[in-house]
Parts: structure tokens; C-alpha cells; sequence
């Protein structure tokens, strides 16, 4: 998933970690160079379904002005990843696919 808008700065990676953890999720965030946030969740569909709700307005101080989301099958449930990420398997920071967290990426 990607997140465009006033999205850095203003605690949106820790406030996505802590708010996918609330709902069991595993995956990775990180700032990317252009501005935007870009985030891997895995887990239930239906609790994907309410971190990307809440990724459209995010922590106090956001301003989105845009989300995209692509929605991917993996062996552990369904998984939400930015639809122009060319990681191939485990986060970009090379994590092993049994890692089973929420982290933010720098």
C-alpha cells in the first residue's frame, strides 16, 4: 500500500505499526523518497480492510490525500502491498519470511 500526502513527519510509520498491531497484523512500513509511506500488511482480510480505513486519514496532523492498495494471496492470509514496490519476498529489509511482526523501515 502506498499513502500519499502530508504522511512524514507526523508520526504516521509508528502510528501505523502500533494501529496494525492492534489488529494482529504482520508487515513493514517505511518513508519513501517522493513523500509518500509504504507499507506490507498480512493477516485477515477483514483486518486489512480496517488498517487501510484508517491509513485514509491516519494519526492527527496527516493530511491524505491518497491511498493505493493492491491485494496479494500469501500462504499466511492476504496481504496489502503497495502496488509499485518490486520487493520480491520478505520486506526490504531482507526479513525472513517466518518473522512475524509489524516493524518500521527505514
Amino acid at each position: 500500500m502506498r499513502v500519499r500526502g502530508l504522511v512524514q513527519g507526523v508520526f504516521y510509520r509508528a502510528s501505523t505499526c502500533d494501529r496494525a498491531r492492534e489488529l494482529g497484523l504482520v508487515g513493514w512500513v517505511r518513508n519513501r523518497a517522493d513523500g509518500s509511506v509504504e507499507l506490507e500488511a498480512e493477516g485477515p482480510a477483514e483486518r486489512i480492510e480496517q488498517l487501510v480505513a484508517w491509513c485514509r486519514s491516519g494519526p492527527p496532523g496527516a493530511r491524505v490525500s491518497g491511498v493505493d492498495v493492491e491485494w496479494l494471496a500469501e500462504a499466511h492470509g492476504v496481504t496489502a502491498r503497495d502496488t509499485v514496490s518490486s520487493s520480491g519476498g520478505g520486506g526490504p529489509g531482507g526479513e525472513a519470511p517466518g518473522e512475524r511482526d509489524f516493524r518500521v523501515r527505514r
